[in-house]
């Protein structure tokens, strides 16, 4: 089965990888992709289908914040996500977070659709 390429995304000082779903067979794989491009957090907004230990075990800080697909993120997984850009990109500059549902097509896509307003504020 063909998946899509890991796309990164970029507004200002803020890097963002969008990767489909790995597996614990290919999570190996994921994670050199990560230490490519400088990711320190990786966080899953879809079902369990790995074992984050080994991200974790590679010094990723990893966040699991599931919901459904086609609908919107808790007001909780908004605020946390705010508050994780604002951390991560404050304290590490050049970081890069790794987010991802299964496709990387229906749920990841909400960092650009809630950060909206943040992004066209300057």
């Amino acid at each position: 089965m063909n998946h899509p390429a890991p796309v990164e995304v970029t507004y200002g000082n803020m890097r963002f990888l969008i990767i489909h779903n790995p597996t614990n067979s290919t999570l190996h794989r994921f994670i050199e992709e990560f230490k490519k491009y400088g990711v320190t957090t990786m966080v899953r907004v879809c079902e369990t289908t790995y074992d984050p230990a080994l991200v974790e075990q590679e010094g990723i800080q990893f966040l699991d914040w599931p919901f459904d697909d086609g609908s919107s993120p808790s007001n909780q997984i908004v605020d946390d996500w705010l508050s994780l850009v604002d951390v991560k990109f404050r304290e590490e500059p050049g970081c890069c977070i790794a987010l991802h549902c299964v496709a990387g097509l229906g749920r990841t896509p909400f960092i650009r659709e809630k950060r909206r307003g943040a992004f066209n504020s300057k």
